[in-house]
């Protein structure tokens, strides 16, 4: 009998490694520090992170807001990019600038990372960028979860997913019952893909074009890798900012199902959103996928976010402040639209004109 059939098993042979899930936790832990807030209890380690509820008693009526979300198979390029420290970012704005699209504040989040096998620092630059992410959304990490997946995915295989929870206070809680007709539709951009669609995108690029992500492609201004890596924008803290400062009725984060269909969620029965596609020119990186895919415009737009990540819908009076904000805090924005009455055959929100050159 072979040595590997006398043996007792283990978790080891089967090819899990407490030790290297031990030494994550320890590197991750400076980062995860970087995130605390005031109302975080205990230190990693816990079994549950433990947040102060009693800092809720400044509201009236709390109204908690969660979300859980991924970043899809945008961490297919992360791998093979070997770049660990910047998929975090990705699904910390997933997370939490669905949070903020109801006014909420972002309070606090969890991570959940599943590897075929435990690199202690890899999984400790996964964590790292999810910390970072916290502290641009201004909400704690206060927990998560490593796990080891051996067998079911390879040894560099890796996915991420979080869950965040904030608070609004209830008559401050945004969405489509405020939304009325003559209000402005305010467009933030993107900085780039973001975190959806990469199916397409991969697709595309890999299976249609045949480009490598060492690519260097004029049009982006550096490779193809660094393009498709770049993170996903949060806006959490510059949306915040705006409802301090002017009148907001609704936000809508473009993300999958792209800008018309996330539009269309926060426009009340009765009333339509018109987006002006000549306020603003896609970058490259979306026209890149359009030629080298011949992807149908319609078929970028409902998958692609086009260069716009986030959208505000505010009274016209508020237009010049909600502005404003965002050049104050580096936040490239626009008017690309307006809401009016819902005609016949429109839907909640469309698209016209041609984009900008």
């Amino acid at each position: 009998m072979s040595e590997s059939e006398t043996t007792g098993a283990s978790y080891a042979s089967a090819g899990v490694d407490i030790e290297a899930g031990d030494r994550a936790v320890e590197l991750m832990k400076e980062w995860v520090k970087k995130t605390r807030r005031p109302e975080v209890l205990g230190g990693l380690g816990g079994f549950a992170g433990l947040f102060d509820a009693s800092a809720l008693k400044r509201y009236e009526r709390p109204l908690l807001a969660s979300a859980t979300d991924g970043v899809g198979t945008k961490v297919d390029i992360a791998r093979q990019l070997g770049v660990y420290d910047t998929i975090g970012h990705d699904l910390v704005a997933m997370v939490m600038d669905d949070i903020v699209v109801c006014g909420a504040e972002p309070l606090f989040m969890t991570d959940y990372i599943c590897v075929g096998k435990v690199h202690p620092e890899r999984v400790a630059a996964i964590v790292k960028g999810i910390a970072e992410g916290c502290v641009l959304a201004g909400c704690a990490l206060v927990g998560g979860e490593t796990a080891e997946h051996p067998g079911l995915l390879g040894p560099d295989d890796f996915d991420v997913a979080g869950a965040g929870t904030g608070v609004v206070e209830a008559d401050r809680l945004l969405g489509p019952d405020r939304i009325r007709t003559g209000d402005a539709v305010i467009a933030m951009a993107s900085s780039g893909l973001h975190s959806n669609g990469y199916s397409l995108v991969r697709h595309v690029v890999f299976d249609r074009a045949g480009m490598a992500l060492d690519t260097h492609v004029e049009e982006l201004g550096r490779t193809l890798g660094e393009e498709l890596l770049e993170p996903t924008k949060i806006y959490s803290l510059d949306c915040l900012a705006m409802t301090r400062t002017a009148e907001i009725h609704a936000f809508s984060h473009i993300t999958g199902g792209g800008l018309a269909a996330n539009l269309a969620r926060v426009v009340p029965d009765g009333l339509h959103a018109v987006v002006d596609r000549s306020t603003w020119a896609p970058g490259a990186i979306f026209d890149l996928v359009g030629t080298a895919g011949r992807v149908e415009r319609l078929e970028l737009e409902k998958t692609l976010n086009m260069g716009v990540g986030m959208m505000a819908v505010v009274p016209a009076a508020s237009v010049d402040v909600a502005l404003a904000t965002l050049a104050d805090r580096g936040v490239e924005a626009w008017v690309a639209g307006e809401v009016t009455e819902r005609g016949e055959h429109t839907t909640g929100a469309s698209l016209v004109n041609d984009y900008a050159n």
